[in-house]
């Protein structure tokens, strides 16, 4: 993991999900712990959410980069993962968006952090939009 993710990580495990800097004033910041598909350990990821009800949507952007997160590849090996809201911890599961519904979800990051338009451009793959459930006890 990089530092600015282990900064990141710190800082809103510290202030209850608030962050500075680049995140400074959002609410929309998660943290989510997967399964490496390869190693098996533990790995917690800073990420920006999409609020859709009852759900919170990841968007497998990779900074426009032409290859998917390691994040991704271990939800698609490993659908469950522990999720990190304002204080809030709980065990979610992952569907993976496809059609009229990817597209609409990906537009509303997009109202929401106008940088996933440059993502989306960069890139020639399609980006997976994730979405995650709160699993019940």
């Amino acid at each position: 993991m990089n530092a600015f993710n282990e900064n990141v990580i710190a800082e809103f495990r510290a202030n209850g999900g608030r962050v500075g800097g680049t995140f400074e004033g959002r609410d929309n910041l998660v943290l989510i712990t997967t399964t490496g598909a390869k190693s098996g350990r533990q790995i917690t990821n800073p990420l920006v959410f999409v609020p859709d009800g009852e759900r919170i949507v990841l968007i497998a952007s990779n900074g426009g980069a032409d290859k998917h997160p390691a994040w991704y590849h271990n939800l698609r090996a490993n659908q469950q993962l522990t999720v990190e809201v304002g204080s809030e911890t709980y065990t979610g599961k992952v569907e993976f968006v496809t059609g009229p519904e990817h597209d609409e979800l990906y537009e509303r990051m997009i109202e929401i952090m106008p940088v996933f338009a440059e993502y989306r451009a960069n890139t020639s793959r399609d980006i997976p939009v994730i979405a995650v459930t709160r699993q019940s006890a």
